[in-house]
């Protein structure tokens, strides 16, 4: 519980419903949708598209999607996963032949085809109760009106400035620069695209003029890419994986995101007594980050599309987190795996919604890389994803590029349940770091008795793959010494390690209690 002493944000109690998201217009129109009569799913599509216009250098159109659904009245818990394939085209053998070793970051070989928008369109049918130009209108403002740019937003674009290319340095920088904060930033072309989706359905995007033009682009630049590509994109449901920690379940999206990642990392450190801990002291730090190396290789030998994917169930067994447990040298960090093969990001969209009926949303969204491949479409300027960067060129892997294939993806939205019913919808941006950030924040809770505020706000932090053990400021120096003692490279991260939303559910008192991440702009906002 807060002191109110030092800066820092007091949890956000209603009782008809809460959006938490990372921009404050977007949780601000997600709410305005639940009380004009929409539900979460409704709440959750309006304030994700408006994230696109307000966060475009981590999500929009082009991009991607997963998430969890719980219907009101129900336990039961569903996965959509919203993620789109390579273009037929895309071969491995190919890009090993021109002399690529691992897939390219940025070139129109990493550009997957976008899955959000047939997610959206699936979701918005299958479950709300507005129509999407209802659900669309205020995202079309917004790109007509402009958005402010927020401060975190503006420090992330003059970051990846230089990573823009040709023609998406005319629709997302001004005059060749960054937006500085509080300048508005327009996209006059993204609403007329929104105007054929709220029209149209999907066959506004993956068809016709918008579809040509994304094509034409594509094939310009020297892709594989054809409207036969777009027009096949299909989002599918399916079952979650999960996972028991000391009496909570943690539920997440199965393969191809990386949520059986954050279980295994789970199941290992429930072999250690975590609770008895200084929740912010060195030994609970190593034992995390032991733990999360032993799980993300395991990660990157399995994980792949769903079609492809190998050994799921030995990564979700107990038994394997119990032996990957006994490894863990309580005194000596253990070397780090191999660097990987695909690509470290940190750009990405949260957004939860629970509504009065506890309809419930766990929402994610990205376009991978800072503004995706820094490749957009010439007329709509809709920014390309580099998701085929998360494949890996190593012949023979479940995650080998392909043609078809979808790439094991990084994003993951998570949710907990406990004696069977929903206790908490959330989500950690991050990138690489989200299997590490869901069990942090799971632990925070479960362990040491935090609410899901408190639990966000704690420092984190996150063995990067191939690179030094990342340690945010809120861990003392003494802590830094004695992880390196114990043999981790230590740094500082010049940005805080992703960003957390999270809604929790009162069943006894029947209020919602939500939180957002200080690391970000955004707030958790209720009526």
């Amino acid at each position: 519980m807060r002191r109110f002493q030092t800066p820092g944000r007091s949890p956000v109690f209603a009782e008809n419903g809460i959006c938490a998201t990372s921009h404050p217009l977007a949780a601000k129109v997600a709410v305005a949708m639940l009380e004009q009569g929409g539900n979460a799913v409704d709440a959750a599509l309006a304030g994700s598209a408006v994230l696109g216009i307000a966060e475009p250098q981590m999500t929009g159109l082009g991009g991607d999607c997963f998430a969890l659904i719980k219907a009101p009245g129900d336990t039961r818990i569903v996965a959509l996963n919203g993620s789109g394939r390579a273009p037929a085209g895309l071969s491995a053998q190919d890009l090993r032949a021109a002399g690529h070793r691992t897939m390219p970051l940025n070139g129109v070989a990493a550009v997957t085809v976008p899955g959000a928008v047939d997610a959206f369109c699936r979701l918005s049918g299958d479950y709300g109760l507005k129509g999407l130009d209802d659900v669309l209108a205020p995202a079309i403002h917004y790109a007509e009106a402009g958005v402010p740019v927020a401060p975190r937003v503006a420090a992330d674009w003059a970051e990846a400035k230089g990573w823009l290319q040709g023609v998406a340095r005319d629709y997302y920088l001004h005059d060749r620069r960054p937006p500085r904060a509080g300048t508005l930033f327009r996209h006059p072309r993204q609403a007329e695209v929104l105007r054929r989706i709220a029209a149209e359905g999907r066959a506004g995007f993956y068809e016709g003029e918008v579809a040509e033009d994304m094509v034409a682009s594509l094939r310009a630049l020297g892709g594989t890419h054809t409207a036969e590509d777009f027009a096949a994109t299909a989002s599918a449901y399916g079952e979650p994986v999960s996972g028991d920690y000391r009496g909570m379940e943690l539920v997440e999206h199965p393969p191809n995101g990386q949520g059986a990642t954050a279980i295994l990392m789970a199941n290992i450190l429930s072999h250690f007594d975590l609770g008895v801990l200084d929740p912010f002291c060195a030994d609970r730090a190593h034992l995390e980050v032991e733990a999360a190396k032993l799980a993300y290789d395991a990660r990157n030998r399995f994980l792949a599309d769903p079609d492809h994917v190998t050994r799921l169930a030995h990564m979700l067994d107990p038994a394997t987190g119990k032996a990957l447990a006994g490894l863990i040298d309580r005194n000596r960090a253990a070397p780090n795996p191999a660097a990987l093969a695909e690509a470290v990001h940190r750009d990405t969209i949260y957004i939860t919604v629970i509504d009065r009926d506890r309809m419930a949303v766990s929402l994610i969204c990205s376009i991978f890389h800072s503004f995706g491949s820094g490749l957009a479409s010439d007329r709509f300027g809709i920014l390309f994803q580099n998701r085929g960067a998360g494949f890996t060129l190593e012949a023979g892997h479940p995650n080998e590029a392909g043609g078809g294939k979808r790439p094991m993806h990084t994003i993951i939205p998570g949710m907990l349940r406990k004696g069977g019913r929903l206790d908490t919808a959330f989500g950690v941006m991050g990138g690489q770091y989200q299997p590490c950030g869901h069990v942090r924040f799971m632990s925070n809770m479960v362990d040491f008795g935090m609410d899901p505020q408190t639990a966000i706000d704690g420092p984190r932090l996150f063995p990067q793959p191939g690179g030094p053990l990342m340690v945010e400021d809120g861990y003392s120096d003494a802590v830094m010494q004695n992880l390196s003692n114990r043999g981790h490279e230590v740094a500082r991260p010049p940005f805080g390690l992703g960003g957390a939303q999270a809604i929790r559910i009162h069943h006894d008192i029947g209020v919602l209690e939500g939180g957002s991440d200080p690391r970000k702009d955004g707030c958790a906002l209720g009526y």
